[in-house]
């Protein structure tokens, strides 16, 4: 691998040797040069190969023989930064191994604004400095493949519903506009995106939404201003897939490379022209684009190709790529009635052994909610009932994608571009039953919801020991949930369960934050959040169940007693015919999630960060705070320039805080103790009353207890002051918790810098 600045410099020899024609293709995608969801063509004259760009941040869509991995969310709530890491590992050697050049992903937008957002679950939870830590785990692994990542959707992508331009009546409808103050966009939306820029991603995939009424993609405070400029971001901005409207507006704003760029017409449809291509050639000619700004663009384009050495010895796309892409499209058998010539080849298998780590996250990612009379783990019990359509394995392939995805059928991951193919998913009932038939336990199945609502039990005897009940809520790409209760009459089918069943443990699949109106109920003895715990989700549901392993997983989000509790609905203004109508405006700044609900000192019914295990933990009460630096500045020098990442010393650590953590119980476990700080009191209007800044997880031995050193830098420690534009550090005293949640804190203790 290169360095950044020898990257630039071949970079910009080979743009030299470009003729105008050339430079316009290098930044205009086509589905006419290649076979992927988005392609840059080769130059074949300089023997480059071009560049292939695949979804999604969760595996390789539209392709066959790859894994489908645990899905972002879930890989959050693991709290395991090295697990994160892993598992961007593997990502990327698939990537590889199908000769992908571009992995889009991973996500950090949607943050979670909404409870109800389509796309909460392929990003990495709802508070800024977990997903900052996830994000920048996950380019490391995956970009030490050789593999391109596309930090993505650069930025206030917080809801589905009108996320891009709509046409009503000839009328264009723009995209709903994310209006945010500028502290906002820093301390919450764009954070995770500096720990993003700071790992080394190659390149940011700008989103479809407008952003204070202009569209992300052609908004030069935020794509030159904010992102280059300010976050030393040296690789390409691309578009989401049809998010450009504009040519030399997008260009000068910021926008290096627009996709898809040219379509191939089908049948009688015409193909949208791209805004790059011709029309881009024509602005350079014509003066509106200056050949500085388009050799910049193109060079950013080709920086990390050679930065990560994919002009050495890199795997040619699989030739399978576009059979799959059209199967996946429309269904093969309709493609090849179409008339279109397709290579039906088997494509590379590049799973290698990455079942077993996706076993194992998707274990570590599941949170235990509650476990009374220690239900679990279960003891090999003799009677087991196996209750609930998210049980089976898929009765209709992947799946109908409507409001609710399939009925029958567990949910191993979310739809959209984020989803998967799935080649050899392990169901809960399959996993349960191949471990009942170890234990010589006797198992009976309902995953028929309608049944269950309507209180036929006919076929459950005898009595079981343990009614185990799935239950999921779908999430896509394209709307948002309908719902914050989980789908196909979930709450009935457990009060039905329960009534009679006095041992019910609810298994949750679901794209993130819902209510459970049944929580409380005496027979629910044990509740388990799986989220989209990928391929090997029976398996890793049967190692916690079992306890073959200890749960470890944490709340990534916050868990409401009811849907008003969690805030702001989505925004859903149908019948608006103005143009510019759609607006959301994030009034309440940055306090969304665990922060709204401190605001607001309202309980949740699982606060940010909870999660059980099979063992106990303490966290000393003690904590003992050095300081790093002496009197620190207040502000970063501005006489140092940017680095990639933002000004240097934002990443300067200026505090350390040391405690200990012990396991009080009986079984090996791993504990996540947690660090919260809260501002001095001349932090301004708007601050959060704490905000995380400081995890671990820790394995540890009954009756064991280890240090543990959290580090503070000065970017956790800074405000954003808007009016002299730069990272402030309050005067006052800081107050730094530690625990084992967000509400449930061992030790606390102040300092001032």
């Amino acid at each position: 691998m290169l360095d950044w600045d020898t990257a630039l410099n071949k970079a910009t020899a080979f743009v030299a040797q470009l003729n105008l024609s050339e430079k316009v293709d290098m930044v205009t995608g086509g589905f006419d040069v290649g076979p992927c969801i988005g392609n840059i063509g080769p130059v074949e004259r300089l023997s480059f190969k071009g560049l292939c760009f695949s979804d999604g941040p969760t595996g390789i869509n539209r392709a066959d023989l790859v894994s489908v991995f645990p899905a972002g969310l879930t890989a959050a709530a693991t709290w395991d930064v090295e697990l994160l890491y892993q598992r961007g590992l593997a990502l990327g050697a698939e990537y590889r191994g199908k000769g992908i050049n571009v992995m889009l992903g991973p996500s950090v937008g949607p943050m979670g604004r909404h409870a109800l957002g389509g796309r909460n679950w392929e990003g990495f939870g709802a508070d800024p400095y977990l997903a900052g830590l996830s994000i920048a785990a996950t380019v490391r692994g995956v970009q030490e493949n050789g593999v391109q990542t596309c930090s993505k959707h650069f930025i206030g992508n917080e809801q589905e519903t009108q996320r891009t331009n709509t046409n009503m009546s000839g009328v264009d409808i723009q995209a709903i506009s994310s209006n945010m103050d500028d502290r906002t966009l820093h301390e919450l939306y764009l954070w995770p995106f500096f720990d993003a820029v700071k790992a080394g991603t190659t390149s940011v995939m700008c989103s479809y939404n407008r952003v204070n009424q202009i569209y992300a993609c052609e908004n030069s405070g935020l794509l030159t201003k904010t992102l280059k400029e300010d976050l030393g971001f040296r690789g390409y901005v691309v578009s989401d897939w049809y998010a450009t409207h504009s040519t030399a507006a997008s260009a000068k704003s910021g926008l290096d490379v627009e996709m898809p760029g040219r379509m191939t017409s089908t049948g009688s449809t015409p193909s949208p022209d791209p805004y790059f291509d011709r029309s881009l050639l024509e602005a350079v000619n014509n003066g509106s684009i200056s050949m500085a700004r388009l050799d910049d663009m193109v060079a950013r384009v080709l920086v990390p190709y050679f930065l990560l050495g994919q002009d050495y010895d890199y795997p040619s796309v699989d030739p399978s790529t576009f059979g799959v892409l059209a199967a996946h499209e429309i269904g093969l058998p309709q493609f090849l009635k179409l008339g279109y010539p397709v290579a039906l080849v088997e494509g590379r298998d590049v799973r290698a052994d990455h079942s077993k780590l996706i076993r194992k996250i998707g274990a570590a990612g599941t949170v235990l909610l509650k476990n009374v009379n220690n239900t679990l783990p279960l003891q090999s019990p003799r009677n087991i009932a196996v209750l609930g359509n998210d049980a089976a394995d898929l009765t209709d392939g992947r799946g109908a994608h409507d409001t609710n995805g399939w009925d029958i059928g567990t949910l191993f991951i979310g739809g959209g571009s984020g989803t998967v193919r799935l080649e050899s998913p392990v169901s809960p009932l399959e996993a349960i039953k191949e471990r009942a038939r170890n234990d010589g336990s006797r198992v009976k199945v309902i995953t028929n919801n309608t049944v269950i609502a309507a209180g036929n039990f006919q076929t459950i005897y005898p009595l079981p020991d343990v009614c185990l009940v799935f239950l999921k809520s779908w999430a896509t790409e394209g709307h948002d949930r309908y719902s914050i209760e989980l789908d196909f009459n979930s709450t009935t089918v457990v009060n039905n369960v329960a009534s009679w069943c006095a041992n019910t443990v609810v298994v949750t699949h679901s794209a993130g934050v819902n209510t459970m109106p049944w929580a409380r109920h005496s027979n629910v003895t044990a509740i388990l959040a799986a989220h989209y715990p990928g391929e090997q989700s029976g398996n890793s549901i049967v190692d916690v169940l079992w306890g073959e392993v200890n749960p470890s997983g944490h709340l990534p989000y916050t868990i409401p007693e009811t849907e008003v509790d969690y805030g702001f609905p989505i925004v859903n203004l149908t019948n608006v015919t103005d143009p510019k109508g759609w607006q959301a405006d994030f009034s309440e700044g940055q306090l969304i999630d665990y922060r709204h609900f401190d605001a607001k000192n309202i309980t949740p019914l699982y606060e940010f960060g909870f999660g059980l295990s099979y063992t106990t933990f303490d966290v000393s009460s003690s904590l003992t705070v050095r300081l790093l630096q002496d009197k620190p500045a207040d502000i970063p020098d501005p006489s140092v320039a940017v680095e990639i990442g933002g000004h240097p010393e934002l990443w300067d650590e200026l505090i350390e805080i040391e405690s200990r953590v012990s396991n009080t119980g009986s079984r090996v476990g791993a504990a996540v103790p947690q660090l919260y700080l809260s501002f001095p009191s001349s932090a301004a209007d708007g601050t959060p009353i704490k905000v995380l800044r400081g995890f671990e997880k820790i394995d540890l031995n009954p009756g064991e207890s280890k240090p543990i050193t959290f580090k503070l830098r000065r970017r956790d420690v800074s405000l954003w002051d808007v009016e002299a534009q730069t990272w402030t550090i309050p005067a006052g005293d800081f107050i730094v918790r530690v625990g084992l949640t967000s509400r449930d804190f061992r030790a606390e203790t102040k300092f001032s810098l």
